[in-house]
């Protein structure tokens, strides 16, 4: 029993540090081939934005939103993969504590 509880607490580690990892993380999103681009953190927070001046056209704002939607978007699957990539080793040995992990999006 102690061993299975030691087990556990190493796990709970564990999963806390990989937690703190990926909240600390800055992830890029893209689109239209790099004419927006965001850089999130893995919590969900925008850290910054990259507007190309060819993409802004006022009679076209509807594009340029597009691609703002598009790059936040791409940025929020990569902190996704992140998650997963960082998370998903512990994750199969939680068993059926499952449920996301608290205070990220995912």
């Amino acid at each position: 029993m102690q061993a299975l509880l030691a087990q556990a607490q190493q796990m709970q580690e564990a999963v806390m540090a990989a937690q703190e990892e990926i909240a600390e993380a800055e992830v890029p999103g893209e689109a239209g081939g790099g004419l927006v681009k965001v850089t999130i953190k893995a919590t969900g927070e925008v850290v910054s934005l990259l507007i190309d001046p060819k993409v802004v056209d006022p009679e076209d704002v509807e594009t340029l939103q597009d691609l703002v939607v598009g790059a936040i978007n791409a940025a929020m699957a990569n902190a996704q993969e992140l998650a997963a990539e960082k998370l998903g080793p512990l994750a199969g040995g939680m068993g059926g504590m499952g449920g996301g992990m608290p205070g990220l999006p995912f």
